[in-house]
């Protein structure tokens, strides 16, 4: 199983398959997921990357963190997982 990778500060000219040939400079990519608003279809300017292996996932974040893509420095690193983002979301605290 690979490992998910989030892109912010995309360009909302970026393009699925841009994003895939950027990032199979790391090595092989699984999956490509620009998050687009719901009513205008336009990019929110972050996606989501899945790697193949979690060498690839890590070798990404090194060498594509902070590399320009459509002329924007890219914030690559890994991905939270949703438990996490709905705690956040729901004002919710970690401590008991």
């Amino acid at each position: 199983m690979g490992k998910k990778l989030y892109v912010g500060n995309l360009s909302y000219s970026t393009t699925k398959e841009g994003l895939e040939e950027f990032f199979s400079r790391a090595g092989t990519v699984e999956s490509v997921n620009i998050v687009t608003d719901r009513y205008t279809g336009q990019s929110r300017g972050f996606a989501f990357v899945a790697m193949a292996s979690e060498k690839e996932a890590s070798d990404a974040i090194q060498r594509l963190n902070g590399q320009m893509l459509d002329g924007r420095n890219l914030v690559v690193n890994e991905a939270r997982t949703e438990e996490r983002r709905d705690m956040r979301r729901r004002g919710g605290s970690r401590r008991s």
